[in-house]
């Protein structure tokens, strides 16, 4: 069914009791509240600011933004896009977009103004809904993104240049819109990460939708139990995919806004969180901190905290190792997947399998795996090729880009671009993207392999490796490493480590500065090469 149809059970059977809480411990306590329907509790002067909504109130909210959508024109099959941070407002209006049949659009809260206007055109985007945040980047091309389309405000002082959600919505009925929507019909686009330029659109129906929370629900058993944390940014299909869950078993679901140590901590203790969500780097700064002793386990309520799942990368398993040392009760899992196959659980580890710590791990709920050469033809188990998976979750298409899609969907298979190896048991390693491979004197070597074994060092907090032009060798790895606050590390110790590497492996160029990543926690390798890679490139043309 729908997923629009969860969130109306939801509100007929748990209407009084919480769906959403916001929390935000860098917002000034005493900003002024004017919605009535969110409440502010501060139990003390250290509590943040919180706001929270019932399945009731979250179903209203859709039903009058679909409503008011509807009575300005939109129908089904149109696109309404959202670029706004996390926020109490963000999954109601998600879902009144789809109640009225037209397809939500989120957009990625890091686009520039042109990667916004690129993306409104390439969906074909009909209305924008946008928060404070990106007044200025909106404004620098409103001449040329309000042609033809809405432009939605949500916040409290509306531009000039758009119309107020708030004074939009206010009279709009709280019934739901008399639209059929089927499992067929289109209900989303997202977009691509844009490694390789600028993003493309990635077409789903809304079968994909429901079968993202079947697979959520499965595989972390969430039940009404449960109160689910959110960190991650919701126009992601990871993070909202894995808050699918909690809309099909019903449970309450906090987002918070920031992804500080003490933060994280203190919304799992006084929201009483048991499933939180995290990428590596917070992983990695909590285990930080309690090494550091700046935070500490009993200061805080988190025995009902059962499940740390980790996706969106490869996950070290030494970080697991230190984790499990502090958490022994923890279960944990990791998930894998793509926007393409509509985020997390086409592949995951299950929380059974944490023996298998460094595998993305077996097939997900409905979902097949294979791994293929350059011909297309299945490789031997224990041999690398490029991962492939096939479900109800794949995409229909990349979206006006037709020589696109053909390049990644063969009869129903989607190519995922990543190297992988299945061992003997049947369990899947990611060993990298296929287009970070270093191809270094004709031997490959897999930056995620090399990286794995840096990050052992004790010193060593992130670490990305990258190709670097060489002459004679055409590529050499290079290491770009963050080193532990209060920690001094030399490149001499660094080569000293690598020495338990293959030669041909060892980084022939040790560079200390910050790892970038995305807001999904994925090491920003185009950015680093492009720091890095040409200019040693320039270098090397002009030693020529």
């Amino acid at each position: 069914m729908p997923i629009t149809d969860y969130l109306e059970r939801n509100r007929k059977l748990y209407g009084d009791e919480i769906a959403l809480v916001e929390l935000n411990p860098q917002q000034k306590e005493n900003r002024k509240i004017t919605w009535k329907e969110y409440s502010l509790i501060q139990p003390s002067n250290e509590a943040p600011y919180r706001r929270e909504i019932t399945w009731r109130v979250f179903d209203e909210k859709a039903n009058r933004l679909a409503n008011m959508l509807i009575s300005r024109g939109v129908k089904k099959g149109d696109k309404v896009a959202i670029l706004m941070m996390n926020c109490l407002e963000w999954l109601p209006i998600y879902f009144g977009i789809l109640k009225t049949g037209a397809l939500a659009v989120p957009f990625n809260f890091r686009y520039s103004s042109d990667e916004i206007l690129y993306c409104a055109e390439l969906a074909e985007v009909d209305v924008l809904l946008f928060g404070p945040e990106f007044i200025g980047r909106i404004e620098t091309i409103e001449d040329k993104l309000s042609k033809g389309r809405l432009l939605i405000f949500v916040g409290e002082t509306c531009p000039t240049f758009a119309e107020s959600y708030r004074e939009l919505v206010a009279d709009c009925s709280s019934q739901a819109p008399l639209v059929r929507i089927e499992d067929d019909d289109y209900g989303a686009i997202y977009f691509s990460s844009g490694t390789t330029g600028f993003p493309k659109a990635i077409l789903h129906k809304h079968r994909s939708l429901t079968h993202s929370a079947q697979v959520e629900q499965k595989h972390h058993n969430t039940s009404r139990d449960d109160t689910f944390l959110c960190i991650p940014p919701l126009y992601h299909t990871g993070a909202k995919m894995h808050w699918f869950g909690s809309l099909i078993s019903g449970s309450k679901a906090v987002l918070l806004r920031g992804t500080k140590p003490e933060f994280i901590f203190d919304a799992v203790s006084r929201e009483h969180c048991t499933i939180v969500w995290l990428l590596v780097p917070w992983a990695q700064d909590i285990l930080d901190c309690l090494d550091r002793g700046d935070l500490k386990i009993e200061d805080y309520q988190l025995s009902q905290w059962r499940l740390m799942h980790i996706g969106a990368q490869p996950v070290p398993p030494s970080l697991i190792k230190r984790w499990k040392a502090y958490f022994p009760d923890h279960q944990y899992d990791t998930n894998y997947g793509l926007s393409e196959s509509i985020g997390p659980g086409c592949v995951h580890l299950g929380v059974e399998n944490i023996h298998k710590v460094g595998a993305i791990g077996v097939p997900g709920y409905g979902w097949k795996c294979k791994i293929i050469d350059a011909d297309g033809n299945p490789v031997k188990q224990g041999e690398a090729g490029e991962l492939c998976v096939k479900g109800p979750g794949v995409m229909e298409c990349y979206y006006n880009n037709e020589e696109a899609t053909k390049e990644v969907l063969q009869d129903g298979w989607l190519l995922t671009g990543d190297v992988a190896m299945q061992d003997k048991e049947g369990f899947y390693f990611l060993v990298d993207r296929k287009k970070d491979v270093i191809v270094s004197g004709g031997e490959n070597l897999y930056p995620v392999q090399i990286e794995d074994f840096i990050r052992k060092n004790e010193k060593v907090k992130d670490v990305a490796v990258i190709g670097l032009p060489d002459k004679r060798l055409g590529e050499i790895a290079g290491a770009i490493i963050s080193i532990k606050d209060g920690m001094e590390c030399t490149e001499d110790e660094i080569n000293d480590f690598c020495l338990g590497l293959p030669r041909y492996k060892r980084p022939h160029k040790i560079i200390f500065a910050d790892v970038p990543r995305n807001p999904t926690g994925k090491i920003e390798k185009p950015k680093l090469r492009k720091m890095y890679g040409m200019e040693k490139l320039v270098e090397f043309e002009n030693e020529g």
